[in-house]
């Protein structure tokens, strides 16, 4: 992949850039077996790979410049911005409608907000594009004085980016380098953007987390499918669940399924994709996922963990190795803590190991990991 922002040295976000695919990806499999290397590991199935360029499917932009001429990507270490809009990780579609938002920033008043006099509104304009075709557009502003202002101009802009379904303003104002705050005001009825994988419909409201790859994660999803569908196996947890993706693929009408994530936007989304989907026997609800598992007194057959970059921890380690689910599916998208809870899980045993490529370009990448108990589940 070309880009000329790396070669101007203004954007080093992909640290890996010069080196070929093939290199990038035996970099990463080869750093997932050596932090395994202390495991017994039955079988490592070949890398799923990404396409290299046009693959994200969300855009972060911190916007600075003036009202009259914003700019939209990066503050440099130098303090200078950098315009992202050409960013080649975008896909081509993304580039139209950020030249229509710069004309919008002046329409509706929002001075970019400046970090070192503490001054103006609009911090960050967040975009995601779902392959559906509609878009989410958030503003992520510092308080809510040009509010009004921007629904006046709203008309306007809907009547240009008619994919625009989705719009919502988050007031974040402290000044710290923090993406977003907890008040999101919703700016169009329609606050769930529609998205499907794999036949199995998701929607992606404005706090909720979704993956950025969307091919590769369908990937991801459709292998969890694919392996939990072997197993013999009537119920299951799915913790840390989000939007509920890997659950609603794992789901059948007879299995009994329980999905907890902590963000009650992210189980909106997942409570209007089960009741979509007609499943009866699924359940989710906005819980802390160590304190919903350790307060239970029996397991279901499956426990499906999706973490955070830290990991599920010694608590929740300890806790299935005393309840012993007969099966563990450990997404991960930091590959070191998931080693060090495997270690803990002394008592299963490494079925299959495989390393999804969701962030080409980077040393990083996600890993699904079947666990099966020892001397038990087959």
């Amino acid at each position: 992949m070309y880009c000329a922002l790396y070669d101007a040295g203004r954007c080093r976000s992909c640290q890996w850039l010069e080196k070929p695919y093939p290199q990038q990806l035996s970099e990463k499999q080869s750093l997932l077996e050596q932090l395994l290397s202390q495991t017994a590991v039955a079988e490592y199935l070949p890398p799923v790979t990404s396409a290299l360029q046009g693959f994200r499917n969300k855009a972060k932009m911190v916007v600075s410049g003036s009202v009259e001429r914003p700019i939209f990507g990066m503050v440099a270490r130098d303090g200078e911005p950098v315009d992202l809009c050409d960013c080649p990780l975008y896909p081509a579609r993304f580039a139209p409608v950020f030249e229509v938002l710069k004309p919008f920033i002046a329409r509706a008043g929002l001075t970019p907000y400046n970090v070192a006099r503490k001054r103006g509104e609009l911090k960050f304009l967040l975009l995601t594009e779902s392959s559906q075709g509609g878009m989410m557009l958030r503003f992520v502003l510092r308080s809510t004085s040009k509010l009004e202002q921007l629904r006046a101009a709203l008309p306007w802009l809907q009547q240009q980016l008619p994919q625009l379904k989705v719009i919502s303003a988050n007031i974040q104002p402290v000044h710290m380098a923090i993406l977003e705050g907890e008040e999101e005001i919703a700016l169009t009825p329609d606050q769930a953007l529609a998205e499907c994988f794999n036949q199995v419909p998701l929607y992606i409201r404005p706090q909720s987390f979704f993956q950025t790859n969307p091919q590769v994660a369908a990937d991801l999803y459709a292998t969890a499918r694919d392996w939990v569908a072997e197993l013999p196996v009537s119920s299951m947890w799915d913790l840390f669940c989000g939007v509920g993706g890997f659950g609603l693929h794992c789901a059948t009408p007879e299995m009994q399924l329980t999905g907890i994530e902590i963000s009650a936007e992210a189980i909106a989304c997942a409570q209007q994709s089960a009741e979509q989907l007609g499943l009866d026997k699924v359940s989710f609800a906005a819980l802390d996922s160590t304190q919903f598992a350790t307060s239970r007194e029996q397991v279901p057959q499956l426990v499906l963990v999706n973490p955070p970059r830290r990991g599920i921890g010694a608590e929740l380690c300890a806790y299935l190795s005393e309840m012993a689910p007969d099966y563990i599916l450990y997404s991960s998208c930091n590959p070191s803590t998931m080693a060090q809870d495997i270690a803990r899980l002394a008592d299963y045993a490494v079925s299959r190991v495989q390393l999804f490529d969701m962030f080409p370009h980077t040393a990083h990448f996600e890993v699904l990991t079947l666990l099966i108990k020892k001397g038990g589940a087959t």
